[in-house]
């Protein structure tokens, strides 16, 4: 991708698999004045880019990214998440951190660093590998622009030989469902930030290909839970994924909130005893 607008906005055209003429109709202007853009033969305006960067889903970040190679002002925040101006996501967050309890949460940005985490994590942190998880990179080091210094990247703990895979029964099939999962993010941004992330977790030892099928001999659940063994204790989790629906700062957008929940009686009764411990 160069700096050019034109050509910045071909690359997102072709990266959404649009033809001209569909992100015309989708953006409500003539197929002549999309090919215009790209050539560089007319300059949009800036709520043309903007009207442009919506009708192919263009996250926040890269929209502002449109915008300076038009010539425009980035439009869209991206406050430090301490920031006084986000203290009511914030207090959303905790929130949602504190009802999850005393099962795990935590908050990551973009690139799966960890920003923030409940007790409940901590907990189960603390039970697979000690207070300080931090694996080395394959390659590499994490260089994201968002990660905070000294983060914990949980993409290189899940998947790392140093991290959770020798305590993950399952570790292949949920490789896989993780690794499919930053390669979706990879497509979505287009950011060579995530690209490198997906490269830097397919370079670790023993990761199955994207290409991939897993052998389904039996029935499947309705979820793929994650099979923990540490000694004689077996936890199994389910995850969600929560995001924030309206934002307008690049920040807010690209957090995550995943929460845990146990698939099974056994895994609740261990994490409601290590609360009860905890309280005691």
């Amino acid at each position: 991708m160069t700096n050019s607008f034109g050509a910045r906005l071909r690359w997102w055209r072709k990266r959404r698999g649009l033809s001209q003429l569909d992100l015309a109709g989708a953006a409500g202007v003539s197929q002549r004045h999309v090919s215009f853009l790209e050539s560089g033969r007319t300059q949009p305006s800036r709520e043309m880019v903007l009207c442009l960067a919506a009708a192919l889903d263009v996250p926040l970040r890269q929209q502002n990214a449109l915008l300076v190679a038009a010539g425009f002002a980035p439009i869209w925040g991206a406050r430090d998440l301490t920031a006084p101006g986000l203290a009511f996501v914030n207090q959303a967050i905790d929130h949602i951190l504190a009802q999850q309890e005393p099962f795990p949460a935590l908050v990551v940005d973009r690139h799966w660093n960890l920003l923030r985490a409940n007790a409940g994590a901590q907990r189960l942190t603390t039970f697979l590998t000690g207070p300080t998880p931090n694996p080395a990179p394959a390659g590499t080091a994490s260089t994201s622009d968002s990660a905070p210094t000294g983060a914990v990247n949980l993409a290189e703990w899940l998947l790392s030989p140093d991290g959770l895979r020798p305590l993950l029964v399952n570790w292949q099939d949920v490789a896989m469902h993780f690794l499919r999962g930053v390669q979706a993010d990879a497509l979505a941004d287009g950011t060579p930030d995530t690209a490198a992330l997906l490269q830097r977790l397919l370079a670790y030892p023993g990761i199955p290909a994207l290409s991939q099928v897993p052998a389904l001999e039996e029935p499947q659940p309705p979820v793929l839970a994650m099979h923990f063994r540490q000694g004689a204790i077996s936890l199994r989790l389910f995850t969600t994924i929560a995001t924030l629906g309206t934002p307008h700062d690049v920040t807010v957008q690209e957090l995550r909130i995943e929460c845990f929940f146990p698939a099974d009686v056994a895994t609740s009764q261990v994490f409601h005893n290590w609360a009860t411990n905890a309280a005691r």
